[in-house]
Parts: structure tokens; sequence; C-alpha cells
């Protein structure tokens, strides 16, 4: 990512990239800092511990009972799987090469974290707008559902779901190989030209991985509220309006929003400011307060903790999966244990 900031306070001037947690611990000393910043580790050694044991239990669930062996699922797998990856390499290599370093300080490892980060994030981002497609034709279209949805074509949405991300990620590349060509080469007002180039490169690579996505998952979610509405009115007529068919309508409307709100409200909460602040930053002149930027950037990197807990939850299948793994039953391999997934 470019830096759009022309003036970089002096403290950080003298931090290190190679480790900007630890530099930062030790150019502002105070009797608390020490302390703060070892509860900073293991606060963020436990989100990702908390990520990718969330994900393996999801991988492990679907992979090993057959009957969850659906092309729904296998969306719900390969999100596992990137968030999986963020628990695993981005998280570690975001305490490392933290991103307010890596703006000011581009070294290879700051590259690489960053290539692994807008692959890894963008993939789960994209992974989740098809399994919003595949809630759309569930809900709205259950008569087509099985004739659209299925291995082919979830097959294509998890590939372009991966492959996309790749693309941006070489994009941000040769922007960037682009942009240090730009200032070695130039002579005249380099730092306008070369940054209208960060600034376009940027805003495309936002559009593509973020605000098309979400524009998508909206209009898909707001669909399929609004027709969960109109079933549940459907059915509230078709009934006899007995005390416990209306409870029952009431029950399942208040399910559907709720878990709408649930799952747009934190993909919301956790992802738009972060990409609000990449936006409007060139367009502003002051810098970023650092503490800023890295909370935007740790609370982006959350959802991928949450993912697990919002859309595998909401399923009974993985509440009971998750119990007989915990109580030791899967490793049994009977079909008396499997069986138990559907009751």
């Amino acid at each position: 990512m470019a830096n759009p900031n022309s003036q970089i306070p002096g403290l950080f001037r003298q931090i290190r990239a190679n480790n900007f947690l630890q530099d930062l611990c030790h150019f502002i000393p105070s009797p608390g800092t020490a302390s703060i910043c070892i509860l900073l580790y293991i606060f963020l050694g436990l989100l990702s511990v908390m990520t990718v044991c969330g994900n393996v239990l999801v991988i492990i669930s679907i992979t090993y009972f057959k009957q969850l062996h659906t092309p729904s699922n296998y969306l719900i797998i390969s999100l596992a799987v990137a968030d999986l990856l963020v628990g695993i390499v981005v998280f570690p290599m975001s305490m490392s090469f933290p991103l307010s370093s890596c703006l000011y300080y581009r070294d290879i490892f700051c590259k690489i974290r960053d290539s692994f980060d807008v692959i890894l994030s963008s993939t789960s981002i994209l992974n989740l707008c098809c399994i919003s497609v595949d809630r759309y034709y569930a809900v709205c279209k259950p008569l087509i559902y099985r004739t659209k949805i299925n291995v082919h074509v979830v097959g294509i949405m998890i590939l372009m779901s991966w492959g996309v991300p790749v693309l941006v990620a070489i994009g941000f590349v040769i922007a960037e190989l682009n942009q240090e060509k730009c200032k070695e080469n130039c002579f005249y007002d380099c730092e306008g030209s070369c940054l209208i180039d960060a600034l376009i490169s940027t805003t495309l690579a936002c559009i593509f991985s973020f605000y098309i996505p979400v524009i998508i998952m909206l209009s898909i979610y707001l669909k399929i509220f609004l027709v969960a509405q109109s079933q549940v009115k459907t059915i509230h007529n078709a009934t006899c309006q007995s005390k416990r068919s209306v409870a029952a309508v009431s029950k399942m409307e208040r399910k559907a929003t709720k878990t709408l709100a649930v799952v747009m409200g934190v993909f919301l909460l956790c992802w738009s400011p972060y990409f609000l602040c990449i936006i409007f930053q060139p367009l502003t002149y002051d810098a970023t307060p650092i503490a800023a930027i890295e909370t935007l950037n740790w609370l982006t990197l959350s959802n991928s903790m949450l993912n697990p807990f919002i859309y595998a939850f909401f399923y009974s299948w993985f509440r009971s999966a998750v119990r007989l793994m915990l109580s030791g039953k899967i490793f049994r391999d009977t079909e008396e244990v499997k069986s138990k997934l559907i009751a």
C-alpha cells in the first residue's frame, strides 16, 4: 500500500520496521509500557489461536460427516480455509511486521506480508459474497435451488473467490513497482504525479475487493429479508390464527431478522472503517494516527475469527458436530455416531 502522507512524525522515523511493536515499547519508556506491550501480544496471540481453532472445527465438521458434503457447505469450507490461513499466516506476520511500519518502510518482508494480507482477506470477503448468493437462491428461489447451485457452479464460485484476490495482489505489486520507478525517474513534481498513480491503484483495488462485494451482499440480504417477511405473512394468513401458530411465525420472523442483522452488522463493523480510511486518507492533509491505523487493521483481521461463530454456530449441525468432537465420540467412526448429527 502506498503511503499518502508526506510528513512522518519524527519519533517514527527512528522506529525500525523489523519489529514495530517491540521498538515502539522501547522508544516510549514508561512504568506501564512493558506490561501494556506484553498484554497486547497476549491478546493478539489469543486472537490468532481462536481464529485457527474455530475454523479448524468448521473444516473438520464438514469434511468428516458425509451428510454435510453439500455445495452450500463447500462454500463454508472455502471461507474457513481462507480464515484459517489468516490466523496462521497473516496474524503472526502482522505482529512482526505491522501495517503502520510497512507504510513507511517497504522491505521484502512487508511486501510478502501485504500480499498474503490482500489475498487471504479478499478471498474471505468474496467467499462471504458467494455464501450470500447461495442463501438468496435457497430462500428466494427454492424450487430451482438445486439446479442453479450445484457442485460445478460452487466450484466456479470458489475458483473466482481465490483467483480474483490473486490478480488484485499482483496488481498491487505491479503498481508499487511502477511507483518506485516513477520516483526514481521523474525530476519534477514527483510527489504529485506518483501519488496520483498510487491513489488510482488503491481505489481500484478497494472497489473490486470490498465495495462491489459489499453492494452485492447488501442487495442480496435485503432481498432475502423482504422475501422472508413475505413468506412469514403468507404462512401467517394460511394458518388458523391459533396462538401457537402465531407464536411460531413470530419466532421465525425474529430469527431471520436477527441472523441477517448479525451477518451484515459484524461484517460492516469489521471492514468498513478500514476501507473508508483508505479511500479518504489521501484527501486529508494530516497523517492518520499510528494507533488508529493499527486498530483498524486488526479489526479487519478479527472478522476471520468471528466468521466461524456467525456462519457456523447458526447451524445446528455444527453444534452437534462440535459436541461429538469434544466428547471424543467422533473417533469411534460408527454409523450410530454419524447419525446423531442429523438427530
